[in-house]
């Protein structure tokens, strides 16, 4: 290797070694490199293994998830292994799988610790990866992503949403944002906003009947809640209200975006989280059902969840944007 060579890894020993018994002018490895798969296809079984799912992977890399698994499919057919196992209702990794991803894992991450020593300082950008539901990425991140950009251009947000929870102490996100009441183990979480919940509806579901005039009221239509073990807001509301819904089953979405729209086309009473449908309530395509009946929870709303310990210093700058950002006019209950 060249004296130029060795200076482009002059970082941790490990890294450096790694570089070393990849890069080399031999014949048979520039065969070899010439017959490596294509980089989009081993990004997609990357980030597909790493997350063991093929929607996942797609929302991670901004593709369709067909997309993911045509890459994997050609990528299998290239190496002549299978490297998933098709299962009814998820993947699981074949043993040449697993043995592959470490490889490739490995590999992406030597990438990127190339280009981070070979960046010049005054470029050098920190990449933050931030877990988070769907539905807060879209209706309140989303519109201010510009915003944190432009304050922090140095800060590269990787967003992975999901209805489920990231594992933050395991590493799968830097940190995440939750909706919840702050109680999730092997964490630390730190209140961003509260939110402020009441029940909400398209106008022409209650056009032409007999308008809602009390809590109970609310039990003759259609109860929509977003797909989770335990429709807890419903349930915190209730019990605000005294409301027995022990016979009420809330028809179940698979995430709050859904259940937005279909709150929106008048198929059924909705749990309003204002922070998030402030603008359907501005514009009256959503209104509250009983617009006396809402439910301050301070305990309740979107936290920041990090693992215990320190944070490092672009976790702090979002965190501290973020507080901002939700004390902004125009973001307040």
């Amino acid at each position: 290797m060249g004296r130029g060579a060795r200076a482009l890894f002059a970082g941790p020993r490990a890294a450096y070694d790694d570089a070393h018994s990849l890069i080399t002018t031999s014949p048979a490895s520039m065969r070899s490199a010439r017959s490596l798969p294509a980089l989009v296809s081993l990004r997609a079984f990357e980030a597909a293994a790493r997350r063991m799912s093929f929607s996942l992977a797609a929302q991670e890399l901004f593709v369709t998830q067909s997309a993911i698994s045509h890459h994997i499919q050609r990528l299998e057919a290239e190496l002549g292994v299978a490297l998933f196992e098709r299962l009814t209702r998820a993947v699981a990794l074949t043993a040449a799988g697993q043995a592959y991803y470490e490889r490739v894992h490995a590999a992406f991450e030597l990438l990127r610790l190339g280009t981070d020593e070979v960046r010049a300082p005054e470029t050098v950008r920190q990449t933050l990866r931030v877990g988070l539901l769907a539905s807060f990425a879209t209706r309140w991140l989303a519109p201010r992503l510009a915003a944190f950009a432009a304050a922090h251009p140095d800060i590269d947000l990787q967003l992975q949403p999901d209805i489920g929870l990231a594992d933050v102490a395991g590493g799968e996100v830097d940190v995440a944002i939750r909706y919840g009441r702050g109680v999730w183990p092997g964490v630390r979480a730190r209140l961003i906003m509260a939110e402020r919940l009441s029940v909400v509806c398209s106008p022409a579901l209650i056009a032409g009947r007999k308008r809602p005039r009390t809590p109970q009221d609310l039990l003759r239509f259609p109860l929509l809640a977003s797909h989770a073990r335990h429709p807890f807001e419903w349930d915190a509301w209730a019990r605000h209200h005294g409301v027995d819904l022990g016979g009420v089953r809330p028809v179940r979405l698979h995430d709050y975006n859904i259940v937005v729209e279909a709150a929106l086309a008048g198929q059924g009473m909705a749990m309003g989280r204002h922070r998030l449908i402030a603008a359907q309530l501005a514009s009256g395509a959503l209104v509250e059902a009983l617009p006396n009946a809402a439910l301050e929870a301070p305990r309740i709303g979107w936290w920041f969840v990090t693992p215990r310990g320190a944070l490092g210093e672009a976790a702090q700058r979002f965190h501290a944007w973020l507080a901002q950002a939700a004390t902004e006019r125009g973001d307040t209950h």
